[in-house]
């Protein structure tokens, strides 16, 4: 069993959209969340960005929209066989190597064999949905000030 207090919170829950703008705009017009940070990430295969609410700031669970950068990335394959809807969800922690190494021990799968840089220049890890009840379930350590 992996020790719980490695975890931190909720970090995000991520949407895969087709249209980056238009979800920005439902969101932030519709809703009242607001762009906290924006990205392309060629390595991830996405444009991105990341939502608050209000006053909030990147210390609360936020929302990442996720749009592909082309039919043949991990989004784009996802909103072809799913359509748009929620893509994954994202545990904060605070050492990354600690959680992926108890993760493992576990016999849980993770998808790369050291983490990748994420938003914001996290480090990011995704353990499989087979062993996870069905869940994309993403393991981020923010960046430094973040």
């Amino acid at each position: 069993m992996v020790n719980s207090d490695l975890f931190l919170c909720v970090d995000h829950v991520g949407y895969a959209v087709p249209n980056l703008d238009e979800a920005i705009t439902f969101h932030c017009d519709v809703l009242g969340w607001r762009v906290l940070h924006r990205e392309r990430n060629e390595e991830q295969g996405v444009e991105e960005a990341m939502l608050g609410t209000g006053t909030q700031g990147a210390e609360n669970a936020q929302i990442q929209l996720l749009a592909p950068l082309g039919p043949d990335t991990t989004i784009g394959k996802y909103l072809a066989k799913n359509g748009a809807g929620i893509q994954q969800v994202a545990y904060r922690v605070a050492d990354i190597d600690a959680v992926s190494e108890a993760l493992r021990a576990s016999g849980v799968r993770l998808l790369y064999p050291e983490p990748k840089i994420g938003t914001g220049g996290s480090r990011i890890q995704f353990a499989h949905p087979k062993d996870t009840g069905g869940i994309l379930l993403e393991i981020v350590e923010p960046a430094a000030g973040h």
